[in-house]
This record gives structure tokens, sequence and C-alpha cells, in this order.
């Protein structure tokens, strides 16, 4: 399993809440950032190989804005934040 562990936020947008303001996203295994498009792309071919590094690691899975945007979110739980907005942000 690979871990999505910090953030890089669109320009302006470091205390958004809105995971189409995602820019890149650190995976470990990769030890760099990529783009939440190519980590949508990523996930849709391989599902269940990339998880927040947070407890209790919720997958990422791959969503489309109603813009067509290609973005990921955590598998949903009972709480109304995404926990991939719980990472630390650059």
């Amino acid at each position: 399993m690979m871990y999505a562990t910090k953030l890089k936020m669109k320009s302006g947008r470091m205390d958004s809440d809105d995971l189409l303001e995602i820019d890149e996203i650190y995976i470990d295994q990769w030890s760099c950032y990529h783009t939440k498009e190519y980590i949508h792309d990523y996930v849709e071919a391989n599902p269940k190989t990339i998880a927040v590094d947070i407890s209790p690691y919720r997958t990422l899975i791959p969503e489309i804005s109603s813009r067509g945007e290609k973005y990921v979110r955590s598998n949903p739980d009972s709480t109304s934040q995404d926990d991939l907005l719980r990472l630390p942000k650059e």
C-alpha cells in the first residue's frame, strides 16, 4: 500500500477545504508529488493502492467534478470532512 502524506494546494488556496483546490499530492513510495489528475488516473487503473496516511487509512477513489475536472477523495466515512484534506498542506 502506498500513502498520500501531504498536499500542495492551488496558489492562494492553502486554507481551502475543497478537494478541487488540491493541485498535487505527495505519495510516500514514489517520494514525489503528482498532480491530482495523475493520481485520479492511477487509482482508477489500480484501485485500493493509495491510502491517506491518517488512521483509519482510507483509500483514494477517483471522481470527476460537474465541470469535468479529475480529482480524488478518500472513501467516505461518518464525518463531513474528507480525510485527504486533513493532511499537511503546502
